[in-house]
């Protein structure tokens, strides 16, 4: 199976200057890593005015090289590499301002950065400064890049956008998609602005076997031509591209052959099975027991119809990858295992409970106060999800488990979303399928739009809405909407009634966190909780106005039906 595989030529020279400013540097990680996170090139240029700008460009290479690799692999390259880079320029900034130059940032810790992150079919680009990105086309370069340079006069210009030149980073970023043979070259001023593009591309064809060498002879040529700067160039020709699925999260699983059927007391890879827990057309759910330990266990199979699915097997793997990954006392875990597997299951955490659906059946007239510590736990296990940038996309009464000692846990990851998977894949990170039930599905899916935090929250509203109601707000009339101007139509149903004692305010937070447009839901998770608790003055004002303000379309359809109702009766006199 093929990999992502590049070639790499890199050189930098003081030049005529008493010292060289500019840093730069590669990572070419283990097969696992490059698929998960990419390969990482980057180059500084500090600034010539500054004694201090080497150490600047260091710090700002070798915390990006490093730095990137720490964060988590479910995030995009983007989150990760913009989260990396304004850390970095924030211990920057703070050194300057801990200096003697201070109040000079022109002698601070300021340079300039340009950054490449290849990952699966893509180029990542993030960029800073004047030091420049190209790719190679023909007998020429094309910039990729923008200098960011204020121009005082025709001679004179200054940085305009700098590491470490304020407290916010600016960041430019711009996604390439690549194919096997294309070149980049990463180089700063001191090289370009003294060698035409199309001379920098002839050296690299004249040295294609060799791009170490044509580095080399950019810089020569440059400092032939008059250039009084450092000079660095980097050269990265894409060799193979990776074949479908190349981490380990497919490999080490996707390729094993079903097991036998499973029955009490059936023996698999060092596990006893107990007793079957839950079926479905996806998978079969086993108690089991570790044979050495005793220790109780979720052994999880894909069902016969579903093993020859590639898409399938994929979304079965990923839930075991995604709970080694988070850790929260609210989202199902998965066991480390040391032994290897010959069949193709999952082993999950066994939980000691029942699901939220059953609890409702239990407590079918919960009251405000038992179901806001459920909704509390279940948004604590959603917000874990989505600060590694993965969406849950199924949650439902059947995905939330509720032991004995009330505890919360979510539980079916088959259809999260995670967003540096989907990356490596390819895939489109707002993609559209949908995966989830639909009576708990965000409308916005139904129009073929993608996921967000925000679509996670309306499916959290929906089951607050039944714990607190035993109905749903819109019935089954979500998935029938396929279109914005229905699903304008789609009228809330109250959740206030005669039977239940419920505070006007609640509806109100309800009726915005199950909006259809997510834009108009609340823009956290966090803000949905909180006011379930303390209501904003905006919700204690709304629930406290009459119906013809609060909801005039439902008022004047009261309206109406009371007029008919009065019209038939007058009729029938």
């Amino acid at each position: 199976m093929a990999t992502l595989t590049i070639s790499l030529g890199q050189h930098s020279d003081k030049g005529r200057k008493p010292s060289n400013q500019d840093f730069f540097g590669a990572y070419l990680p283990n097969e696992s890593q490059r698929a998960t996170k990419g390969i990482a090139i980057a180059l500084a240029d500090g600034i010539s005015s500054s004694e201090v700008s080497r150490e600047a460009s260091e710090a700002a290479v070798g915390g990006f090289l490093t730095d990137y690799y720490a964060t988590p692999a479910t995030w995009a390259v983007k989150t990760s590499a913009q989260r990396v880079l304004q850390a970095t320029n924030a211990w920057l900034y703070a050194q300057t301002r801990q200096s003697q130059y201070r109040y000079n940032l022109d002698r601070g810790y300021v340079c300039t950065l340009s950054a490449m992150v290849i990952k699966s079919t893509t180029a990542h680009l993030f960029h800073v400064g004047d030091s420049r990105i190209y790719q190679l086309a023909g007998n020429t370069l094309e910039p990729l890049t923008e200098d960011h340079r204020f121009w005082a006069s025709r001679e004179v210009s200054h940085l305009s956008r700098a590491m470490g030149a304020g407290q916010h980073l600016e960041l430019d970023y711009r996604a390439v998609s690549i194919s096997a043979g294309d070149v980049f070259v990463l180089a700063t001023d001191g090289v370009y602005e003294w060698l035409p593009a199309t001379e920098m591309a002839a050296l690299i064809h004249a040295h294609w076997s060799d791009l170490d060498a044509a580095a080399e002879a950019m810089i020569t040529v440059a400092i032939e031509n008059g250039s009084d700067d450092n000079l660095t160039v980097q050269i990265v020709r894409i060799e193979t591209l990776p074949d479908g699925r190349a981490d380990e999260l497919y490999a080490a699983l996707g390729a094993l052959p079903q097991p036998p059927e499973l029955r009490a007391g059936s023996e698999l890879d060092g596990y006893r099975i107990v007793r079957p827990l839950h079926a479905s057309s996806r998978s079969h759910v086993f108690l089991a027991e570790e044979i050495s330990s005793g220790h109780k266990v979720a052994l999880k199979t894909l069902s016969t119809e579903l093993s020859q699915d590639p898409a399938s097997i994929e979304r079965f793997v990923r839930e075991e990858w995604i709970a080694r990954r988070i850790d929260n006392a609210h989202v199902l875990k998965a066991p480390a295992q040391e032994r290897p597997r010959h069949y193709l299951y999952t082993v999950l955490a066994y939980i000691e409970g029942h699901t939220l659906t059953q609890w409702m059946r239990d407590h079918p007239n919960a009251e405000l106060t038992s179901v806001r510590p459920i909704v509390e736990q279940i948004a604590k296990g959603l917000r874990a999800f989505h600060r590694l940038e993965m969406l849950h996309q199924d949650l439902r009464p059947d995905n939330v488990m509720v032991d004995r000692h009330g505890t919360v846990t979510l539980i079916d990851f088959g259809a999260a979303k995670v967003a540096g998977i989907a990356e490596a894949a390819g895939e489109d990170l707002a993609g559209s399928d949908i995966l989830g039930t639909a009576q708990y599905t965000a409308p916005e899916y139904f129009l073929g739009e993608g996921g967000s935090p925000q679509a996670d929250q309306y499916s959290l509203a929906v089951i607050t809405y039944q714990l607190l109601t035993g109905t749903l707000p819109y019935g089954t009339e979500v998935a029938k909407t396929r279109t914005r101007a229905a699903q304008h139509k789609l009228a809330y149903q109250s959740a206030l009634s005669e039977n239940r004692e419920l505070p006007a305010w609640v509806d109100e937070v309800l009726k915005k966190a199950l909006h259809p447009n997510p834009h108009k839901r609340y823009s956290a998770l966090s803000e949905f909780i909180f006011e379930l608790r303390s209501p904003s003055q905006e919700m204690l004002k709304r629930a406290q106005l009459p119906l013809l303000e609060r909801d005039p379309v439902l008022f004047w359809k009261g309206v109406s039906l009371t007029l008919a109702i009065v019209v038939i009766i007058l009729l029938l006199r």
